[in-house]
């Protein structure tokens, strides 16, 4: 979200969102971190906040911390967390447990349905140009939608 400046977008499509402290802690020490003064302006600002309650291991797999704890908040929380996440693999667990999950490709789309964004596309191409990739029917598909 960062590589299009969409973390902005968030609290506008889902009010508060929270993160766990190791997502936190894998951040914001890390000089090099894509987004990091934007994810700590967030937190200054009180709408990304880190998740208070203990995190209780429910998943039996090896992910990084980051992705366990997110995983396993959504387990124990699964009627209140909707998970944003975009690696396949980490994104084929949270599936495979039934979690709820959405990307950086169906946000977009929120963004230009909610108008916070002019052009879907756009960030497409924004995304296209870094590192970040989206399968093009994904894009496709969020182009459509969007009647772009």
């Amino acid at each position: 979200m960062t590589i299009v400046y969409g973390l902005q977008w968030l609290p506008a499509i889902f009010g508060t969102v929270y993160l766990p402290g190791s997502v936190k802690r894998e951040v914001l020490p890390n000089k090099n971190a894509s987004g990091k003064a934007a994810i700590a302006h967030a937190i200054e600002v009180g709408w990304l906040n880190t998740w208070s309650e203990p995190i209780k291991p429910l998943l039996d797999i090896d992910l990084d911390a980051g992705e366990t704890d997110c995983i396993n908040v959504a387990l124990g929380h699964s009627d209140k967390v909707l998970l944003i996440m975009d690696e396949r693999a980490r994104l084929a667990v949270a599936k495979e447990k039934g979690l709820r999950v959405t990307g950086t490709a169906a946000i977009i789309g929120l963004a230009k349905k909610q108008d916070l964004i002019p052009l879907a596309k756009a960030v497409f191409e924004r995304l296209h140009n870094s590192d970040f990739r989206i399968s093009a029917t994904v894009i496709n598909l969020i182009l459509c939608s969007v009647n772009e």
